[in-house]
């Protein structure tokens, strides 16, 4: 079995994310790609494995297979480990039937077999969706220190979009007072980034609790964090200051997206003393043709470019062949913008061929969104 583990993560990654739209239609929200070489489920896996966390189960529902591919054995995030190592948790078949995970709390509580296997300390719950660099530990020494059975880590956001998260409000001490899912009048602007630090011994306790109770929605934020308050129990709060974003919308997406490109970016992708690690390096290096044109751009592995590129992002294997112009716009990877065609402001699905001639986009409109393994043909046609 190996050594006793001081603290494991349970890394919530079977999100749809609805409010992406095509990009989402056949893959979950933490498969989604992001600054061209990374997914989003690699800023959490990244951030355990640079925090000294060995030891990660990945809870996969929604069109998991992507995932579930791409994360392997973990070898590209350094889990490859005799007693550690990335573990894909899947809802299961059980004796009354295979059901989809009811909630967060749910999805933890169908696998209190992994954790005991384990027997960790301490279980840090993590979403697989949010792009972020954090250590870890800096969380747990400050749990430890406060004594307390649970620690939530939280932010200051604006306070019109307070209403949209999870808000707390803390005494003198640091200890929360009181917690609302997403009110619609906040009393704070602090706000839970759905991170989460429990004693193992109290969150299998009210787990089980939880699962007997046929009233709850088996969520932390909506049930078992206010019932641990309501019984008076410590839970302490950690303010996180760095960058953190949930890039869930379409405009968001491309907003965070594009702030890569600039002068000095909020969230910087490569960092030697604190890497983000991602399983795309297989690709070989890019290649730029002789009559390429190419603009304050991202241009990754295997790419191919022998049209213009301006200020734009081009995933892993991405091609735009000779005439063709990508402008403004962020290409997941392995699409391909094929002769005298034309992207503009968009944002182009993995695998996606935009055959020749055709105009994605307007530099005055609206994000222009293609999902993805598409074929879009002049006219308007898909193939």
């Amino acid at each position: 079995m190996g050594r006793k583990k001081r603290c494991i993560a349970m890394l919530l990654a079977g999100g749809q994310g609805s409010r992406l739209g095509a990009l989402t239609k056949d893959i979950a929200k933490p498969a989604v790609s992001f600054g061209g070489k990374y997914r989003m489920i690699d800023f959490s896996l990244s951030n355990c494995s640079n925090s000294g966390i060995d030891t990660v189960g990945v809870l996969t529902q929604y069109r998991p297979f992507e995932l579930n591919s791409y994360i392997g054995n973990g070898q590209a995030w350094d889990f490859s480990s005799v007693d550690g190592g990335v573990f894909i948790l899947p809802p299961y078949e059980t004796q009354t039937g295979g059901k989809w995970y009811k909630g967060t709390a749910d999805a933890i509580y169908r696998n209190l077999g992994f954790l005991r296997k384990f027997d960790p300390d301490y279980v840090l719950i993590l979403s697989g969706d949010h792009l972020y660099r954090m250590d870890y530990r800096k969380m747990l020494d400050d749990h430890i220190r406060k004594d307390a059975i649970a620690t939530i880590s939280t932010m200051r956001v604006e306070w019109e979009e307070a209403s949209r998260f999870g808000i707390l409000s803390t005494d003198e001490d640091g200890r929360i007072t009181k917690f609302e899912e997403k009110p619609e009048h906040p009393e704070s602007n602090l706000a839970s980034m759905g991170i989460y630090i429990f004693n193992t011994d109290t969150l299998m306790e009210k787990l089980v609790e939880d699962a007997k109770d046929e009233n709850s929605s088996h969520d932390f934020g909506k049930d078992i964090i206010p019932k641990l308050l309501g019984e008076g129990q410590h839970i302490n709060c950690y303010q996180f200051s760095g960058f953190w974003k949930d890039v869930g919308t379409i405009p968001s997406y491309y907003e965070t997206s594009m702030d890569l490109l600039s002068e000095h970016p909020q969230f910087v992708l490569t960092d030697d003393k604190f890497p983000m690690m991602s399983n795309s390096n297989i690709y070989p290096v890019q290649y730029i043709g002789e009559k390429a044109y190419v603009e304050n751009c991202i241009i990754n592995n295997g790419c191919k470019v022998m049209g213009k590129v301006r200020n734009s992002i081009l995933g892993i294997g991405c091609i735009v062949r000779e005439g063709a112009v990508v402008e403004d716009s962020i290409l997941l990877p392995d699409c391909e913008i094929s002769f005298d065609a034309r992207v503009t402001h968009a944002i182009i699905g993995e695998g996606t061929v935009i055959e020749g001639g055709v105009v994605i986009g307007d530099a005055d409109g609206e994000i222009a969104v293609v999902g993805n393994n598409e074929r879009i043909k002049l006219g308007g046609e898909e193939a």
